[in-house]
């Protein structure tokens, strides 16, 4: 599990970003049951969703056996998160059977709920097997400009909200299968294909490298449904802001290789989208799959509730 006790420091990481987030993933024990974790200080206002899952998800681990896995996670976000101040998670013990282990963890600031979530454990077994196959085509991500590349070629052509996002180094690196989709207002199908990995080494650890996959789930898949309306995510005009997330991991996973995230949106509807991800190991095999409701609100005014 990942960094399971205060004596386990985070694994070695080849980038400063990568090392970052490993550290805000250690989280702090306080009492049996209940940890802290902080936020980066880099400048957001919220804070990002896939750190709240990911933390969420450390928190639920370090009360299970090592002999379970995380199979599957669902969760919703009640609150925007405060990255000024530290997160309180607290982990209720629901259940532990002879091969299921569930969990739920609730994520507190300023004394109230910001998360929710319901997690459950496996021990590995081996029974019937299939898969949906992965696309093909697909160009390898070494065939395709790394963000760097993007960013030297395609910045001045970006809006200016979007143009520090993509020169701000990350602890996870993506290449889109299709950057064109970020130059153009033409409405399109609401489909896209990321390859995205840690950007560093990550310990064999298959607790840690679920963490690490859950954190990065969130990144792109709610603004799949944008792309129907030609709208980008940092569009003045538009309010998005993640309602729930669920994951179901099939198959152990190694997240500092390359990963195909498949997504599309199904539907938009009454100020909320629904996005669904398939992510694929480099050598096709099916290793998890996401699924995320979101506000999707028009707006005239960047100041209206949630």
């Amino acid at each position: 599990m990942p960094m399971a006790s205060d004596n386990h420091a985070p694994s070695s990481a080849t980038s400063p970003a990568l090392g970052g987030l490993l550290d805000i993933l250690d989280l702090e024990a306080l009492e049996e049951n209940i940890f802290r974790g902080r936020s980066p200080q880099d400048g957001w206002q919220r804070v990002y969703g896939g750190q709240v899952i990911g933390q969420a998800l450390v928190a639920a681990t370090r009360t299970v056996p090592e002999n379970r896995h995380c199979h599957s996670l669902h969760a919703y976000f009640l609150r925007p998160g405060d990255p000024s101040v530290p997160i309180i998670y607290e982990v209720d013990r629901i259940r532990d059977g002879k091969s299921f282990v569930t969990r739920r963890v609730v994520a507190i600031q300023h004394g109230a709920a910001i998360y929710s979530m319901s997690a459950s454990y496996h021990k590995l077994e081996e029974s019937y097997e299939h898969q949906m196959p992965m696309p093909d085509g697909i160009p390898a991500p070494e065939e395709l400009p790394s963000e760097s590349e993007l960013v030297a070629q395609f910045i001045d052509k970006l809006p200016e909200r979007m143009r520090a996002y993509w020169q701000r180094e990350r602890p996870i690196e993506m290449r889109l299968v299709d950057f064109s989709r970020y130059l153009s207002r033409e409405p399109r199908a609401p489909k896209q294909l990321i390859w995205f990995r840690a950007n560093g080494t990550l310990a064999d650890d298959l607790a840690l490298n679920q963490c690490v996959l859950a954190y990065a789930s969130d990144f792109t898949l709610l603004d799949t449904a944008l792309i129907a309306h030609g709208k980008f995510l940092f569009d003045p005009d538009v309010q998005l802001a993640s309602l729930d997330h669920a994951i179901w991991f099939h198959r152990p996973v190694d997240a500092s290789q390359w990963l195909l995230y498949v997504q599309d949106s199904p539907s938009a509807q009454g100020a909320r989208g629904f996005c669904r991800g398939m992510i694929f190991s480099r050598d096709g095999r099916l290793v998890a799959s996401v699924a995320q409701e979101g506000l999707m609100r028009q707006r005239a005014s960047a100041f209206q509730p949630r």
